[in-house]
């Protein structure tokens, strides 16, 4: 019996490219190919190589993914392995119709599927693939709007951004909450952090991971120092009302920042190690060194969260326990636009008083060098200044005669003879 030759693969860069054409996102590709999103990432990575019927599944979807889109009806997709569910549609392109809050409470951009982002209402962890991922790096981040024609047009970047912010918003400010223990700060670290894109939108367009460029400008913004001189958070704020939720929150915060952080994303988020090192502008072993020691410091004062499955889920129903609420998309743009236009006055303002100073200060100037007056000098054999005494009789004559004379006139200027 003769065997058929493998299906050829595309080079990893070729796989990645691939998918996000078709606006695809790496959950939503496994779950058509029947294995996790990690396996996934492996093999767009390069680190592993599939093999059997799933490197015949995944080849043939990448093929597929490779030829041109036919004017016609939709081909259709690949039939998944047995172990693996159902088939589902090919999605189409992401359009504007997200929902103005997202039904998650950390939502890692590339976690595994062994960290499920959770609804807002819920304490247990459950899978929603396709609603808790953030948007794919690339060409992904501006989706497209589904024309009657099946044609794709691209977003404004208004439309763009508020696709973003209103998927991302919703857990950054659980996440912020983590970090900070402030439910006001943590909104407001979001929105500073929206109006910075907004403000910087060509460049965080063409990001790789627009959201985790929010994500860390957030973080940059909640961890800062500067906070405490602020009269508005001098004082704690109402911590939570369950008693676990509060002795926790108490731990973390207990955390030095850089450690609080790797918590957070590692085993709130669900990002990797390398990820997490990057993110927090660090070495991976300083990394892993943070994290175990944030464990280490979680497990001795509550020693039910040693195992990080919990310590994850207890993170996530910490988070969800809060009404966090996010401000509308064009209240941000808004904002970030006002922002914007009142620093541009005042360093027009500011130069405009620079050059006026300078021109005052050339014209009042000096032209030629004064010599300073020299201090003043002791003088020795002077007799004191004495009082004015009676005046003698020649001198009372002077002085009526002085009077009796016209103030103005010649006469004062010609002498007359005696």
């Amino acid at each position: 019996m003769t065997q058929r030759p493998a299906t050829p693969l595309p080079p990893p860069k070729e796989r990645r490219r691939l998918r996000e054409a078709a606006a695809l996102t790496q959950a939503q590709l496994a779950s058509r190919v029947g294995v996790s999103r990690e396996t996934v990432r492996a093999w767009e990575s390069g680190r592993t190589t599939p093999r059997g019927r799933r490197r015949d599944a995944y080849a043939t979807l990448l093929a597929q993914l490779a030829q041109p889109v036919p004017s016609g009806p939709a081909p259709e997709d690949v039939p998944a392995p047995a172990p693996a569910p159902a088939p589902a549609p090919a999605p189409a392109p992401v359009t504007t119709e997200l929902p103005a809050t997202a039904s998650v409470v950390i939502a890692p951009p590339d976690s595994a599927a062994s960290h499920p982002v959770l609804t807002p209402g819920q304490n247990t962890r459950e899978k929603e693939p396709e609603q808790g991922d953030e948007p794919e790096r690339g060409p992904a981040l501006l989706p497209a709007v589904s024309a009657p024609a099946g044609v794709a047009a691209p977003l404004t970047p208004a439309e763009a951004f508020d696709a973003l912010y209103a998927f991302c918003a919703p857990a950054l400010v659980r996440q912020a909450y983590l970090l900070t223990g402030r439910r006001e700060l943590a909104r407001e670290s979001v929105e500073r952090a929206f109006q910075l894109a907004w403000q910087r939108w060509p460049e965080v367009a063409v990001d790789r991971d627009p959201a985790g460029w929010v994500r860390a400008a957030a973080y940059e913004y909640a961890l800062s120092p500067w906070h405490c001189f602020r009269p508005r958070y001098r004082h704690p704020e109402p911590p939570p009302a369950d008693a676990s939720d509060r002795a926790l929150l108490d731990v973390l915060l207990a955390l030095p920042p850089p450690y609080r952080r790797t918590l957070v994303l590692y085993d709130g988020v669900g990002l990797g190690l390398p990820e997490t090192a990057a993110e927090t502008e660090a070495s991976t072993p300083a990394a892993a060194n943070r994290l175990l020691h944030a464990r280490e410091a979680v497990a001795e004062r509550l020693p039910e969260l040693s195992d990080p499955a919990v310590l994850h889920q207890r993170l996530a129903e910490l988070a969800s326990a809060e009404r966090l609420r996010a401000a509308r998309p064009p209240a941000v743009r808004g904002g970030s636009e006002r922002r914007a236009r009142f620093w541009t006055r005042a360093a027009i303002a500011f130069t405009v008083t620079l050059i006026g100073a300078t021109a005052l200060t050339l014209r009042t100037a000096p032209t030629r060098y004064e010599p300073p007056v020299p201090p003043g000098e002791t003088v020795r054999g002077v007799p004191p200044r004495a009082a004015p005494g009676p005046l003698s009789e020649r001198e009372l004559e002077l002085r009526a005669k002085l009077r009796e004379e016209m103030v103005n006139g010649p006469e004062r200027l010609v002498p007359e003879p005696e």
